[in-house]
């Protein structure tokens, strides 16, 4: 099969099945929703929409962020991955929004990676969600789930060159929402181990299942 033809198999399911995907991130406005994503980073949704209620009844902006101790923090988000590390994150960026972006969460790749605990990928999280910007987001599902599907080639060993992948033949007004569409089918049918590939509609034209059926039967 054609990539071209593949892409166009893989928007057609997802625009049919799954129109308006969403971030499964529970959050009220850009601050929260950027503090989410850094405390997600190795962690499930699941489990960060489980604290960050507290957290964000505490700190309700980055002001009252910046100002709080990593020791403060820390308490709110003992149960996460890393909460030492992201702990200071969290008040790191807090800091750095006040002091060089007036309080506002800023709304461009390069500005967003100044910030303590922003890398590409949740520059774009933040740019695709809030701002419905068309950038890739490359977590470990999209990762996975580009390359099984067969629209990331086995050459592209990192998570970039995965997003320029998919950013030469995902259609502009799709990008954000592909980025969902792929997180989601990676986080609950094509999982890391043992992939669901009797509960999956795209099996058709998957890669993945393609090479281990034929195994299968050798």
């Amino acid at each position: 099969m054609l990539k071209k033809e593949r892409f166009r198999r893989f928007i057609e399911y997802f625009t049919q099945h799954y129109p308006d995907p969403k971030t499964e991130l529970h959050f009220s406005n850009p601050f929260e929703l950027l503090a989410a994503v850094i405390l997600s980073a190795q962690c499930t949704d699941k489990r960060i929409n489980q604290i960050s209620p507290a957290l964000f009844a505490r700190f309700p902006e980055p002001e009252s962020l910046a100002a709080a101790s990593v020791e403060e923090v820390f308490s709110y988000i003992r149960s996460v991955s890393y909460p030492n590390n992201k702990a200071k994150h969290l008040v790191g960026m807090a800091k750095a929004v006040m002091e060089r972006f007036g309080g506002e969460i800023p709304a461009t790749v390069e500005e967003l990676q100044t910030l303590p605990g922003v890398g590409r990928k949740t520059a774009h999280v933040i740019l695709s969600v809030v701002y419905n910007e068309p950038t890739m987001a490359v977590d470990t599902h999209v990762f996975r789930v580009s390359h099984r599907l067969g629209l990331a080639p086995l050459t592209a060993t990192t998570p970039l060159a995965v997003e320029k992948a998919l950013m030469a033949h995902v259609p502009k007004q799709y990008v954000p929402k592909a980025h969902h569409w792929l997180i989601l089918h990676g986080r609950y049918i094509c999982v890391a181990r043992l992939p669901k590939c009797e509960r999956c509609d795209l099996r058709d034209f998957c890669k993945y299942y393609e090479k281990n059926r034929i195994n299968a039967l050798v």
